[in-house]
């Protein structure tokens, strides 16, 4: 168990120290949404390109904890190249993972490096930071124009 805490630990300071698509606007973007944890002080916007129902192009930008940065750059790491149907299997598959509510389980989703992202279950105040951006992702997936909040 000690090797999974630190292979946790070891992924979430490097997708928080060099967070992949950050500060990123893909060329065509064409859904936006933005969120905020007011508890915690997280604020990301995300982009997207979806051509055909395809997640053609990512990024994110804003500031938040190392959790939801390396939470964001994970993210839009195995959403990129996904169906929006997919990329939302995900999001309710980690959301349910993270939160415990299993009802929208799917067999059909699979992890991967989202797994480590489980390790937050140890600590219940962050699990709003490692949702946040997630969140964020669904909104933009349904081209929701209205703010995203974890409260």
């Amino acid at each position: 168990m000690n090797e999974l805490s630190e292979l946790y630990e070891e992924i979430i300071l490097d997708h928080n120290k060099n967070p992949r698509y950050f500060n990123n606007i893909p060329e065509g973007s064409n859904r936006t949404a933005e969120g905020d944890n007011p508890l915690c002080g997280d604020h990301y916007t995300i982009h997207l390109t979806v051509e055909n129902g395809i997640v053609e192009g990512v990024g994110f930008e804003g500031s938040g904890c190392a959790i939801s940065k390396a939470s964001a750059s994970l993210m839009l790491e195995s959403v990129l190249g996904k169906t929006e149907m997919e990329a939302t299997e995900l999001f309710k598959g980690l959301h349910g993972m993270l939160t415990g509510d299993r009802s929208h389980e799917s067999d059909s989703v699979e992890f991967g490096k989202l797994e480590v992202l489980n390790g937050v279950c140890k600590y219940p105040m962050r699990i709003k930071c490692a949702t946040l951006a997630w969140h964020v992702l669904n909104a933009a997936l349904k081209n929701t124009e209205q703010a995203v909040t974890t409260e």
